[in-house]
């Protein structure tokens, strides 16, 4: 069974403002809280995580997975995805500026690597890719998503 980004995403805001990468992270922290995925000490563990291990929740070009490690902030699991209108800098020479933070509040190491897999393989499709920058509202998307999952099935 094929792991479905549209169905997982409890959030979805689009061409939001943030200052920096924390308040980036915040925001798709926000969307965990938002749909009972998380506290909000787990919107502070992911920061944390980035101030202790740097930026290496930059995954792709102008991506970040903002996440932590499996804890009692973490309710159940749960994505969330922020679009922003102007990119900010995380830190990663290679991948800044990030364009688009995917939020995720995983329960085990498991739900880590299902999401990873589905990521992937949005991210290595770049006409969907192209599509999802374009994005100005969550049912676009939902919609590119979708489809994704439907051809991977």
């Amino acid at each position: 069974m094929t792991f479905n980004l549209a169905e997982a995403l409890s959030s979805i805001v689009t061409q939001a403002d943030a200052a920096d990468w924390r308040a980036a992270i915040r925001l798709a922290g926000d969307g965990l809280v938002a749909g009972g995925a998380a506290t909000e000490a787990y919107t502070d563990e992911m920061i944390a995580a980035v101030e202790q291990h740097g930026p290496y929740i930059v995954i792709a070009p102008g991506i970040a997975l903002a996440h932590s490690r499996p804890s009692p902030a973490v309710l159940t699991g749960g994505l969330s995805w922020v679009s922003l209108a102007r990119p900010v800098e995380f830190g990663n020479a290679a991948n800044d500026p990030v364009s688009l933070v995917i939020g995720l509040a995983a329960v085990d190491h498991d739900a880590h690597l299902q999401v990873m897999r589905a990521l992937a393989g949005v991210l290595s499709n770049s006409s969907a890719m192209e599509r999802l920058h374009a994005a100005t509202t969550p049912d676009d998307v939902r919609v590119v998503l979708g489809e994704l999952a439907t051809a991977a099935a």
